[in-house]
């Protein structure tokens, strides 16, 4: 087995790997045991067809791409892991060799790490950043408590207004058919939501309790469904309830019923002690990547576009994730925004440069000025991560392994080098 490596322009390389002919023999053979049983032969039972007649049959070439791609798949990360080089891209393959009783020969074009000629990271000049909890923040703040807290009580003796909560039935027509999708029975409708098309909430505020009343709306030229898009409808509807929020007296009853304290004023200086810390916070964030955006626009990197490919396939792989989470799956969101997985990943481009530039130069910084993870720093981060996932610290650090543990202490190098970078910075 051996590899040799070829510098190329673009921070490119060329990676060559053979593969010995006995292990290519084996390979063949392997990929015929496997496959076997998909041949027929007469005179032969099922899956006892020699290897020699298939490949007489079929050519020699018929179990050569199972074989090639298992031997790809086995020793492309093997000997990656033995060679001096950052590999930021996956490999483009080429397979230069592949006939039985000769060595098996394959390329791999890579995209490496590009150099980093760092701008001036001491002394970044940006606008200061102010962290003030006002009277207004404090006040918005036990409002939304208030609404947390509010009860919904029936009402009989008006209308529907706006905020009000309305039970409803429906059933949706388009040209006097009804469509898939247009019925809703005991659907709780908060008006001003603005949750439903067009203006059906609007047509349902002025309506009473028992009110039985058509909605005519039309849907927007872009909605998902083709069939629906731009089209006027009639909805009949029925209003079967309407509950009203009532929020809770601002007093000391209610600051006790919702914190530790008995006042209101003890209520109001804590909360403005939590939102400090939070301002103080979201300041120290917005600070780091103001200092990191300035540093982008003065530093100099060579990206080569596989390497930029990859890392918008992996961030359109985490938004699939994502998605799968919440029961959906990437095919029916490209049908719903009528978006192409070429167009998401053109999308997610440029945040894809920046988050690759930000990583290098961070790391760049880290390496410059010797940052480190201290074994305290990563004893305590992996204690963290232990109990969030309820596992004994030493189990965590044993499934973990030497490769996630690395990557981890370089995850808190690089947060310290961005905590540097911010510190030295000068504020206007």
């Amino acid at each position: 087995m051996s590899i040799t490596s070829e510098k190329l322009e673009g921070n490119m390389a060329l990676l060559t790997i053979t593969v010995p002919a006995e292990e290519f023999g084996k390979a063949l053979t392997a990929a015929y045991n496997k496959e076997k049983n998909k041949f027929q032969v007469p005179g032969f039972r099922k899956g006892h067809v020699p290897m020699a007649m298939i490949e007489k049959m079929y050519g020699p070439a018929v179990f050569y791409e199972d074989a090639a791609n298992d031997l790809i798949n086995k020793h492309y990360p093997e000997e990656i892991a033995d060679i001096d080089l950052d590999i930021a891209s996956r490999p483009e393959i080429d397979i230069t060799q592949i006939e039985k009783g000769k060595d098996f020969i394959f390329t791999a074009k890579v995209a490496t790490k590009p150099p980093v000629k760092l701008g001036e990271y001491k002394g970044i000049e940006i606008e200061k950043i102010e962290a003030v909890v006002t009277d207004e923040d404090v006040d918005a703040e036990i409002e939304k408590a208030r609404k947390d807290n509010a009860r919904k009580v029936d009402v009989t003796d008006r209308a529907a207004k706006e905020g009000d909560e309305a039970l409803i039935n429906y059933e949706g027509f388009v040209d006097g058919t009804p469509f898939e999708g247009g019925k809703g029975e005991e659907y709780n409708l908060k008006l001003g939501s603005h949750s439903f098309i067009d203006t059906f909430e609007d047509q349902i505020v002025g309506k009473n309790v028992g009110d039985k009343f058509d909605v005519e709306v039309t849907f927007p030229e872009e909605y998902h469904s083709a069939d629906l898009a731009g089209k006027p409808a009639t909805f009949k509807v029925e209003l079967l309830g309407i509950k009203e929020e009532i929020l809770p007296e601002l007093d000391d009853e209610f600051a006790s019923e919702v914190s530790e304290f008995d006042t209101l004023a003890e209520y109001r200086e804590d909360t403005k002690k939590i939102l400090q810390v939070k301002k103080e916070e979201a300041a120290k964030k917005e600070k780091e990547a103001k200092c990191l955006e300035k540093l982008i626009e003065t530093s100099e990197i060579d990206l080569p576009e596989p390497m930029i490919m990859y890392q918008q396939e992996k961030m359109v792989e985490d938004f699939e994730m994502q998605l799968r989470y919440q029961g959906l799956s990437i095919d029916q969101y490209f049908a719903i925004t009528k978006q192409t997985r070429e167009d998401m990943l053109e999308q997610v481009k440029p945040e894809a440069v920046r988050r690759i530039k930000t990583s290098l130069i961070v790391e760049e910084v880290a390496k410059v000025e010797g940052i480190e993870a201290t074994d305290e720093e990563l004893d305590a981060r992996l204690t963290e991560m232990a109990e969030q996932y309820q596992l004994d610290v030493e189990k965590f650090k044993e499934l973990a392994g030497d490769q996630e543990t690395d990557a981890i202490k370089m995850d808190i190098a690089m947060e310290k080098a961005i905590k540097f970078i911010a510190e030295n910075a000068k504020e206007a």
